[in-house]
């Protein structure tokens, strides 16, 4: 989640509905040779002694104190703390995988090291499986957010307080057509989205019961706003047509700046001490034909684009945001090396999307089937007839089709991470990985069943 510190402008002026669009158009999608790969990490905050305990966000503020500020971090990455105390590592922009994750690491390390004489430590799990979602921040932001998502339900505070994830940033890619172009990097994201969902599936348990989900996370997001959770249309894989050179027949471009500017307002920045509670119902759209307080400006745009979550959002880059928080100190370099080798090695990027389209087209689905499906606690239901996000999340790679789709991409990804000349130590545990999890039809999720049992 980003916390951009925008300021309330009166000087800008207003926009209108055709600078909107071109706005997002100019801003999401900056296209580029692929090659440059970043993280952003985020962890759940525990007392080491009793993991059921709430946190006190002074003792995190205290203890990364000696960490804030640009450059305080060995590898030049940046901390920000989320709605329910989770903290998120920002990796510094890398130009290898191994850059990437060789400064993370010493990031990651430093904070390990600040946060250990508190008695605390850095826990890598989708959902917060012990502790009831409890909001630390009170700026204005997360007041309105927690205010706009509580009138369909509790999700919106799970998603904002007790949720982590490892999202990985791409570039967007090239003008022209082909593996390297953006628009095929947007639909390969999407298309291998449920894939890696099932794959690093890590969050089954909610206050310490089984919720029927194996990605309780993902099951959340989808029980969210879908106005800015779900993907844009045109994203989801149309079938074999999307593997055409030029990787669909729409731009992302349009179907993104559609989306943003369809999507319910969370928030209106007002001066200090006003609450920046949106009316309900108001779109950015909306907004800028004339409904609301006030005209809205590009600095309203720019904050308006950071509410909205889809699994594949475009900063410029490219940020896929489906994956579970991973266990053990360094498992996320593995969802880092696997999605990264997939979109920058145009070999690998065909064997992808080769594996993943079936997911998308099997009997029973309904094609791409974008329903929510049931909510967390639910149980399994009829899995075979769900979207491939459902199935994903409920099942994982017990879902046969995710299962021989996930095991194609680790092998796609293993091949490539060899021609890339990547770092042995992230091959070797990338195919540790493979062979603990994916070859077994297995997902980290499991082993938290079993030790809960």
């Amino acid at each position: 989640m980003i916390h951009p510190g925008f300021q309330v402008s009166t000087a800008e002026p207003p926009l209108s509905e055709e600078d909107a669009e071109a706005h997002v158009h100019g801003i999401c999608f900056k296209t580029g040779p692929p090659g440059t790969v970043g993280v952003e990490l985020e962890w759940l905050v525990c007392d080491e002694n009793d993991p059921s305990l709430p946190v006190a966000p002074e003792r995190v503020t205290q203890s990364l104190a000696c960490l804030d500020g640009a450059g305080a971090l060995p590898g030049h990455g940046s901390l920000t703390k989320e709605p329910g105390g989770q903290i998120e590592l920002s990796s510094a922009p890398a130009a290898a995988l191994g850059d990437c994750i060789a400064a993370a690491d010493l990031d990651l390390s430093a904070m390990r090291s600040a946060l250990a004489p508190a008695g605390l430590s850095l826990v890598g799990q989708g959902l917060d499986p012990l502790r009831p979602p409890s909001r630390v921040l009170q700026e204005p932001r997360y007041t309105a957010m927690e205010q706009f998502f509580d009138r369909s339900g509790p999700w919106g505070r799970m998603m904002m307080c007790s949720s982590a994830s490892v999202q990985v940033c791409l570039d967007a890619g090239l003008e022209r057509g082909g593996p390297a172009g953006y628009r095929y990097r947007w639909r390969l994201l999407h298309a291998l989205s449920p894939v890696l969902i099932a794959a690093f599936a890590n969050s089954p348990l909610r206050q310490g019961q089984p919720t029927g989900w194996k990605s309780t996370r993902q099951a959340v997001w989808t029980r969210l706003d879908p106005g800015r959770t779900r993907a844009p249309a045109g994203a989801e894989p149309p079938g074999p047509r999307s593997r055409r050179a030029d990787g669909g027949d729409s731009d992302p471009r349009f179907e993104f700046a559609r989306y943003a500017l369809d999507a319910e307002v969370i928030c209106v920045r007002r001066p200090a001490r006003q609450p920046w509670i949106a009316p309900a119902g108001l779109t950015f759209r909306d907004w800028l034909r004339g409904a609301g307080e006030r005209p809205p400006t590009a600095d309203d745009l720019a904050y308006h684009l950071t509410t909205l979550w889809p699994p594949v959002r475009p900063h410029g880059h490219l940020e896929l945001r489906v994956i579970d928080a991973q266990p053990d100190a360094d498992g996320w370099m593995v969802p880092a090396a696997v999605v990264s080798a997939l979109l920058d090695d145009p070999v690998a990027a065909d064997a992808a999307m080769t594996a993943a389209e079936p997911v998308w087209h099997e009997p029973g689905t309904g094609g791409h089937g974008r329903g929510h499906g049931g909510a967390p606690g639910a149980g399994h239901g009829n899995g075979a007839a769900a979207s491939p996000w459902v199935r994903a999340a409920r099942i994982g790679p017990q879902d046969p089709g995710l299962a021989a789709a996930g095991l194609a991409c680790f092998e796609a990804a293993d091949a490539a991470l060899s021609r890339s000349g990547a770092p042995p130590g992230v091959r070797a545990q990338v195919a540790d990985f493979a062979e603990r999890y994916v070859t077994r039809g297995r997902c980290p999720a499991d082993d938290m069943l079993e030790e809960s049992r």
